[in-house]
């Protein structure tokens, strides 16, 4: 049974690239003939991934399992926090979820997690020639390194080389590597074996001196200046971080509009709707109506339903969506939003905020009760109404019944229904996630809000980019050289 080399990735801050690099070189090395496993010991992001296994990972490794062409485990990202309400985030070890805590109480529950994490990482070890392993954050933040598990205390732990990633695009990248190995413990700063520029933009040559700067003011090795890849927005992102950077798609005529919640999660169920050629779709910010030329209405999934139900009401979008109905317009609810379509929704026990219950949207005849357990789990089936095939998967807490429930959206392969539908055919919801990336239920969905397909396919199209990524990257990392550093 092979034994890993392994090597780490790590960068001085957030979103460097770090998740997109590991992806690329994961399909890299996967084109060489190597068996590769991508590692996050932490991450923390409510944009998550089912596994075949029944627990959830972030949706980083969720991708570079992917890039890797190996199905995702729950051993690739052990530990995964999904930041919630007051109550903190939710703490997810090896999938499954074991309670909440407050940032300054997780900094007291590293240590013990670190055992999981390290049979995790042993684990892909016996099953790979090599183990990509992805940092959080920055590399620079001394200030939490005494209960870190995430960064260089990982990698001190498990004596793993570490390559540190800047970002030239933000600015000031010299400073950001040099100062990085400033602050750093020197038994730290003695794993970095190099370091790579991120995102460079223009005439490769003009930066050298750059790369010999960085070079002198650190004793690390350059392993490359990486330009920037246009196709990185093609790919699920991370966290809702990128939802910054995102403007309207402004091709098509049919308008998707996407009510940005304070908790959103899974946002990357919109992906495949924003690369269809008929369609433009807007992310809605706080502040903003939801435009009254829209078709269809996305209340997207929600990591606290009942806080981000009354910002939906503070917003003044429950208004919106009532003119927009009466308008004709369409709405799909998916999972939070599909509870928050609901006439009640009920959080007895205080698993996502402050115990309570709430009014729903009222558009759909059922009501919603937060529960313990989560269901986690791939599905397949077929739509009700017209017998389309989809796949997707489940993951939410909370049961939800009632009359409406008698027009469910999808019938799952063993029998099950799931979602509702209103009586006027309008309003839809249902608790899975996925489904706009089965291009045959994306072209279904499409016709009934007044659309139609265009686009290549979606999963297709994935894989496509990771080719595309793991070529970009092999013309500007030094790939031996950097393979050299594992171990």
């Amino acid at each position: 049974m092979p034994h890993a080399k392994a090597l780490m990735f790590q960068g001085t801050g957030s979103d460097v690239g770090k998740s997109l690099i590991v992806a690329g070189l994961c399909r890299t090395f996967a084109n060489r003939g190597l068996l590769v496993r991508p590692f996050k010991p932490q991450n923390m992001s409510n944009n998550a991934a089912v596994t075949p296994d029944g627990g959830e990972i972030g949706r980083a490794q969720a991708l570079q399992a992917r890039a890797c062409r190996v199905a995702a485990s729950v051993h690739m990202n052990p530990v995964l926090l999904k930041p919630q309400s007051e109550i903190g985030a939710q703490v997810v070890v090896l999938g499954q979820v074991t309670g909440n805590a407050t940032a300054r109480a997780f900094q007291s529950m590293k240590a013990g997690l670190l055992p999981a994490i390290a049979n995790s990482f042993h684990h892909l070890k016996t099953e790979a020639d090599l183990v990509l392993v992805e940092g959080a954050g920055s590399a620079a933040e001394v200030n939490l390194r005494a209960n870190d598990i995430a960064n260089m205390g990982f990698a001190r732990h498990a004596d793993v080389p570490v390559v540190l990633i800047g970002d030239i695009d933000r600015g000031g990248v010299i400073a950001q590597i040099a100062g990085t190995k400033l602050v750093l413990d020197p038994a730290d700063a003695a794993l970095v074996g190099g370091f790579l520029v991120n995102k460079f933009r223009g005439d490769p040559a003009l930066f050298q001196p750059g790369m010999d700067l960085i070079a002198h003011h650190t004793g690390w090795a350059g392993l490359g200046l990486i330009r920037y890849f246009r196709e990185a927005g093609r790919l699920p992102a991370e966290d809702a971080a990128v939802l910054d950077k995102r403007t309207p798609t402004a091709g098509g005529p049919v308008i998707v509009a996407v009510p940005r919640l304070a908790h959103i999660a899974n946002f990357d169920d919109l992906d495949p709707l924003r690369f269809e050629p008929s369609l433009s779709v807007a992310m809605i910010e706080p502040g903003q109506a939801l435009p009254g030329n829209a078709n269809l209405v996305i209340l997207p999934g929600s990591k606290a339903t009942l806080s981000d139900l009354a910002d939906f009401r503070r917003n003044g979008w429950d208004i919106d969506l009532h003119a927009h109905v009466r308008r004709g317009g369409r709405v799909l609810g998916l999972c939070g939003g599909f509870q928050m379509l609901g006439q009640t929704v009920a959080d007895p026990d205080g698993l996502e905020g402050p115990a309570g219950a709430m009014p729903g949207l009222g558009w759909l005849d059922v009501q919603t009760v937060l529960t313990q357990g989560k269901v986690l789990t791939q599905v397949h089936g077929t739509s009700v109404a017209d017998a389309v095939p989809f796949r997707g998967y489940e993951m939410h807490t909370g049961r939800t019944g009632g009359p409406g429930c008698a027009r469910p959206l999808l019938r799952f392969a063993d029998g099950r229904l799931d979602g509702a539908i209103s009586a006027d055919g309008r309003v839809r919801g249902t608790y899975v996630h996925g489904l706009f990336a089965d291009d045959r239920q994306r072209s279904a969905l499409m016709a009934w809000f007044g659309a139609t397909g265009g686009a290549d396919s979606y999963e297709a199209d994935i894989d496509r980019v990771l080719d595309a990524l793991a070529e970009h990257l092999a013309q500007d990392i030094d790939l031996d050289r950097l393979l050299s550093l594992a171990r």
